[in-house]
């Protein structure tokens, strides 16, 4: 379908659905949100919400967009109490967790690309400030005002990174003249037990402050299948302890001037965050991944452990001049993140020996983030009663990163090898300025336009690359083996002493800079012992270490070399040193029309980018490849309404929309070892690296259907379609890399696939019911969510081509990536009275297993999982 004839047929659909809705009296925002403490008690008819998706608050119904909001009552009910959690009640919307990294993805585009040169695709916020790292944001999830997803690109109001729509976690502020609280508790399984509250003091007529605190423990969702003495008392995956708290400060000395200041720490602990590779049991079995338990996982060496920690401080000054008012924002944000993956060998299979398997195993991966993030905006304002409602301001946003990824191999047999990219040095500015309007033509006409200019940069120094030993043995026999990382091992990572490898050129110097890549040697560790006689000068040799252990099977120590290796190649990561800067222009135009003041029609083009980047370098150049930003340009039409049902207020929103999204990003392959000996040159190493090489075109509509029922039953439906192609692209196939050719891979064109994590058809629905019991008042409800099948990958399942020509299935070779479609269902029962409410959830009944990520290569399908079922009871009491 094209754009044209789209347009044009969900025009006449949408004149066909405003003609069926009579007219209905607007409800008035509600000045004060938090008023209304249990919103079981509310009156019926009041549906409005206030949202700031347009930077101002608004009733949810004036805002020509697609938002959903829920308050904190709601998010309880829904059985939502983590942030993954929330993409049950948002059709379009999908969030992962990859170590650590939060992934978000709105209608199919969203970035995956969470290393310390990546960003985010759809823009978090917290109290609508940007948060460049969303490491932890599930932290900020308690002692909730509401949470905001304005889907589409929001350029000119929320700027870089806006590409796919925003995210914007409102915490709960101070109440003026109000002493209250409350405190809540919870337990369920998984042996999960919970505490959460806050505490509203005043502080005279003008100011107030409020203390809230969070604590979560909670047992993992995986299932440890290891059998061998030592594996089989680790710990899987998934294992959290968390606690949080806020301090919020409110002073208003008059109805002019307000001040608020937000200070938090949060911590997050237990086993990480790590997937499970399915590659070797499709490849056993031949059993696709619904057909396996995802959760039964074969661990084996290390113990997983996570530490994040976090905290940030928060200020807002917003003044009022008459006319127009001026708000001064900014914020400090540090993000502190060390894990140690879970390591595994994959998922337990029918048929498998567990008994025979090699558990002393210690390759691992280890990853450190540090992120300090600054955060300044000036913004000048129009007041609502103003006929032209106006927008300018400046933006600055500045971050200094420091970032650690050491991946260990364990129990080869020759030429170890490991990859270390440590980078202490990394930094991303920002800053734009913008002008945004909506001018009332009429009393029933509005347009609405803005524009906004930024420029970026970003700018790293590091080291990264291989770790490499080649040890000869007897007869000049290669290789001898090396073990690193086994019981009690830590990576000194930003640690390092040095960091410049610019003048190391003499093995004696290669071997120092190996061992000074290790905090704490582990137990068994063996690189020490063999190269550190080379790094103190005492033997260019080494020391021959051979221990029954090291699986050197034929190898022999050497004689004549004075106890040494026959001969020593050591190789150490290169020098990186990057930098890009761009710039680029986003708006948007509308118009927005009221066939009566309960039903809007509107139309718009708005724009987005997410920002560019560069790549790593390699063989010590200095001048990486960089990628632009890409872009978004969104066409969409709508109309939202209001009538009556039932004798109560309903409310029926549809939208439809069209996307063409350019300078697509995809990963490609590059010759990152060229012999220019030979004639013709010839390549002997590959890598993957970003390239501005693909274009998609996205269309799709979604509806919104609140309705109040007689016998208070309450019925809220929101249904997405989304038709997603890819129209152009050819990349190196990932799945098919031939390390025999250095790497080489196959040319795969992506022309006509869809977008990975995009499912054509996404149904929320919520029934609840609330009504009188005794002196108190009970409430129920089911919220469902159905989302049909979708791709993890851009492959989308294809077959694939090998370089010398032979063919398979996706499934053969153990690379299937369609998740297939499946429903979520979660459950609610809340008895209230006087200030004691008690609730039984339960989140994800079915206990459908799903992945909403994958990493896709060489003999690699990992994937990561929604979470397992979950229930429990809880207790609040307010005050």
């Amino acid at each position: 379908m094209t754009k044209m004839k789209f347009t044009k047929a969900f025009g006449a659909m949408l004149l066909c659905s405003i003609a069926t809705v009579p007219a209905y009296a607007q409800t008035t925002p509600n000045s004060d949100p938090a008023a209304a403490k249990n919103q079981a008690t509310k009156d019926e008819d009041d549906d409005s919400i206030v949202v700031t998706a347009n930077r101002r608050a608004e009733n949810l119904q004036d805002v020509s967009s697609v938002v959903q909001a829920f308050d904190s009552e709601q998010l309880r009910r829904d059985g939502i109490s983590e942030l993954r959690q929330l993409q049950v009640a948002v059709p379009g919307l999908n969030i992962a967790n990859q170590e650590g990294n939060v992934e978000i993805f709105i209608r199919g585009v969203g970035s995956a690309n969470n290393t310390e040169l990546g960003d985010p695709g759809a823009a978090p916020h917290l109290n609508g400030t940007y948060i460049p790292r969303p490491r932890g944001l599930g932290l900020m999830f308690y002692d909730l005002e509401r949470v905001e997803v304005k889907k589409g690109p929001q350029g000119t109001l929320y700027g870089r990174n806006a590409l796919a729509g925003t995210l914007n976690i409102i915490t709960a502020k101070p109440r003026l003249g109000e002493l209250g609280g409350y405190v809540q508790a919870e337990i369920g399984n998984r042996s999960s037990y919970g505490a959460e509250g806050a505490l509203n003091i005043p502080l005279g007529d003008t100011m107030a402050v409020r203390a809230a605190g969070y604590y979560i423990n909670r047992d993992a969702g995986f299932h440890n299948a290891s059998t061998g003495a030592q594996a089989r008392n680790l710990k899987p995956a998934g294992l959290e302890e968390n606690y949080a708290g806020r301090l919020s400060l409110l002073w208003e000395p008059n109805d002019r001037l307000t001040v608020s200041i937000i200070g938090d720490y949060g911590k997050e602990t237990g086993t990480g965050y790590p997937g499970a590779n399915i590659y070797g049991a499709v490849m056993a079995t031949g059993l696709r991944p619904e057909d396996l338990d995802m959760r039964e996982v074969v661990y084996r060496g290390m113990q997983g452990d996570m530490e994040n920690e976090l905290w940030g401080i928060q200020g807002k000054i917003n003044y009022d001049f008459g006319k127009f008012g001026a708000e001064l924002t900014g914020s400090y944000r540090s993000v502190d993140f060390y894990q140690a993956n879970a390591s595994s060998d994959g998922i337990n299979y029918p048929g498998r020996d567990l008994d025979g398997f090699q558990y002393d195993n210690f390759s691992n991966n280890f990853w450190q983030t540090e992120s300090q993030s600054q955060v300044y905006e000036l913004r000048l304002f129009a007041n609502e009663s103003e006929r032209f409602r106006w927008n300018v301001g400046g933006f600055y946003f500045n971050e200094d990163q420091a970032v650690g990824y050491l991946a260990l191999a364990d129990r080869g047999y020759c030429c170890y090898s490991a990859t270390e990219f440590t980078m202490p040095d990394v930094n991303g500015e920002s800053y734009a300025f913008y002008a945004d309007g909506t001018y009332d033509v009429t009393d029933r006409l509005r347009f609405l336009g803005g524009i906004r200019y930024t420029e970026e940069q970003k700018s790293r120094y590091g080291i990264g690359g291989n770790w490499a030993l080649t040890l000869g043995g007897e007869d000049y026999s290669c290789c001898f083996a090396t073990r690193v990382g086994t019981e009690g091992f830590r990576p000194n990572l930003l640690d390092r002493p040095n960091f410049d490898v610019t003048g190391i050129d003499t093995l004696q110097g290669r071997a120092q800079f190996l061992i000074e890549g290790i905090k704490t040697a582990g137990l068994r560790d063996t690189l020490i012992d063999q190269i550190g006689a080379i790094a103190n000068g005492t033997n260019p040799n080494g020391t021959c270490t051979s221990r029954p252990d090291i699986d050197n099977g034929f190898m022999q120590c050497p004689t004549g070399f004075d106890g040494g290796f026959s001969f020593v190649n050591l190789t150490i990561p290169d020098q990186q040193v990057g930098h890009s800067k761009f710039n680029f222009v986003d708006w948007r135009v509308g118009m927005e029309f009221d066939l009566s003041p309960d039903n809007m029609l509107y139309a718009k083009v708005s724009t987005g980018h997410k920002s560019g980047g560069f790549n790593d370098s390699f063989n010590g150049s200095t001048i990486p490849e960089a990628y632009s930003p890409e872009k978004l340009v969104v066409y969409e039409i709508g109309s939202r309404n209001s009538f009556d049902a039932f004798g109560r207020r309903a409310i029926f929103n549809l939208t439809g929309f069209y996307y063409e999204y350019s300078n697509q990003v995809f990963q490609d392959l590059t010759c990152i070892n060229l012999d220019d000996t030979q004639t013709p040159p010839v390549c002997n190493g590959y890598s993957l690296v970003n390239r501005n090489i693909g274009a998609s075109r996205i269309y799709g509509a979604e509806a919104e259907l609140r309705l109040k029922l007689p016998a208070h039953f309450a019925l809220d439906l929101n249904a997405a379609y989304l038709d997603t192609k890819v129209t152009e692209g050819v990349v190196a196939d990932a799945r098919a890399q031939d390390f025999d050719a250095g790497g080489e891979s196959p040319l795969v064109s992506l022309v006509g696939n869809r977008l990975p994590l995009a499912s054509e058809f996404n149904l929320s629905a919520r029934l609840s019911q609330s009504f009188d019991v005794g002196s108190g008042r009970f409430d129920w409800q089911a919220l469902l969510n159905y989302r049909s099948s979708f791709f993890l990958s851009q492959f989308n399942e294809t077959d694939i081509v090998f370089l010398d020509g032979t063919r398979q299935t996706a499934l053969e070779a153990g690379f299937p990536d369609r998740q297939k479609g499946f429903a979520t269902l979660n459950l609610g029962v809340g008895y209230s009275i006087e200030n004691l409410r008690l609730e039984a959830w339960a989140s994800n009944v079915l206990n459908s297993e799903a992945s909403q990520k994958a990493l896709v290569g060489s003999a690699l399908n990992i994937r990561f999982l929604n979470d397992a079922r979950t229930y429990g009871l809880r207790a609040r009491i307010s005050f």
